[in-house]
């Protein structure tokens, strides 16, 4: 056996133990960071083919592992910007950039802007719902923007769609008539209001049942004067609707085609009973706050009770989240170990829910930590030793000719 290796391996030794303090150091410097994913130093041996009289000792090399997949401690916290995921999956943030990233850290804050942006400086990431839910590729960021909630100031959406359930009386006489008002409102914000009559236009009767018709006229209240239809509702003998449930178009005075949705009305041995009426648009109105559903919607929350859907949140996750490659920021970039990422929706194919109000704690154990740093610091002296001991005996060897 050669001193040299043994001195090599002494300082393998200590290298390997030095990497454990490092990770060490780092847990517990980030005990209290949010979405902190603790590090932690394994070894594995390396052993040097050796003959039958002599012994070639090999060294100890170091691999560094992340325990990004186990979560931490939830705390609540009273702004409704501060987010956490609950289960798997990871919010998507870019840099200025726009490089993407992945990260648990949702300590989110509006910027000068009105980007929401973490304590790292990373924008996090939404699809807009102008036109509806978006549609999602599983395997891509496209479409994706910041979340910006200056975009959220004092707006007036038309109505384009409404609806209105409830039941008509199946005895009423050909020529009875029943009326409901709605409230909805034109491209400028104004409210425009209408009246929804219905009348019977065929007697029941108990032998022929069938193809009972109501029909169904929009009277404008304000402004005055403008109507839509008439449309004729239909309804089977079980008092449901098989034709004329959607009223289109009903053309709002300066405003936008409407539809109206009857398809939750039925004809039963019952009174008059209009219910859940339900119409899109608002009125001007600033935003009183904004919130966050599990579902990674946001809403943004008018002076006058109006909740507006406009940005979804989704969720991304690797194959092997472990094998992320950390970057600074408490962020992630996927690897050739982690797998290419997925992006879907909090809730659906096996992501987890977003809380509002929420963070993720780091997953530090500060007891495991000081107990490892103490088993590093042993090792470590230890290893010096055989260090040393190799040493003296270099000068022993040097010594003889002596």
């Amino acid at each position: 056996m050669s001193l040299y290796g043994v001195l090599r391996t002494g300082v393998s030794g200590m290298n390997a133990q030095s990497n454990k303090l490092g990770t060490v150091a780092d847990n517990i410097a980030n005990a209290n960071t949010v979405g902190y994913k603790r590090a932690s130093a394994e070894f594995s041996s390396l052993v040097l083919s050796s003959g039958k009289g002599s012994y070639n000792s090999g060294s100890v090399v170091t691999n560094i592992r992340y325990s990004i997949s186990q979560q931490g401690p939830l705390v609540f916290t009273t702004s409704s910007a501060d987010l956490a995921v609950q289960g798997n999956g990871f919010f998507v943030v870019s840099d200025e950039g726009g490089t993407p990233y992945l990260t648990r850290a949702g300590s989110f804050v509006p910027d000068s802007e009105g980007n929401l942006v973490n304590t790292a400086g990373y924008y996090l990431m939404g699809y807009p719902l102008t036109n509806g839910n978006p549609n999602v590729t599983l395997n891509s960021l496209d479409g994706l923007e910041r979340v910006n909630l200056a975009n959220l100031a004092m707006s007036a959406n038309p109505t384009t769609q409404g609806s209105l359930g409830g039941n008509l009386p199946i005895a009423a006489a050909a020529g009875d008539t029943f009326q409901s008002s709605l409230i909805v409102y034109d491209n400028v914000g104004n409210k425009v209001q209408f009246n929804v009559t219905f009348e019977k236009t065929t007697n029941f009767d108990p032998l022929a049942p069938a193809n009972q018709q109501w029909q169904v006229t929009i009277d404008g209240v304000q402004p005055a004067g403008w109507t839509a239809g008439p449309f004729t509702l239909t309804f089977d003998t079980s008092g449901q609707i098989v034709a004329g449930a959607a009223l289109t178009p009903i053309n709002i005075p300066n405003g936008q085609a409407m539809t109206l949705d009857l398809s939750g009305m039925q004809q039963l041995a019952s009174d008059y009973a209009p219910l859940d009426p339900i119409v899109n648009g608002n009125a001007p109105s600033q935003v009183d706050k904004v919130e966050f559903g599990k579902d990674g919607t946001v809403y943004a929350v008018y002076e006058d009770g109006t909740r507006i859907a406009t940005y979804r949140i989704p969720l991304a996750n690797v194959p092997s989240p472990d094998k992320l490659t950390p970057e600074a920021g408490n962020v992630y970039s996927a690897s050739i170990e982690s797998g290419n990422g997925q992006v879907g929706f909090p809730g659906q194919a096996g992501l987890g829910s977003i809380l509002s109000g929420a963070l993720e704690q780091s997953n530090v154990d500060m007891g495991e930590e000081l107990t490892a740093m103490i088993e590093a610091q042993r090792n470590y002296t230890a290893n010096s030793k055989v260090f040393q001991t190799g040493s003296e005996l270099l000068d022993v060897l040097m010594n003889l000719k002596r």
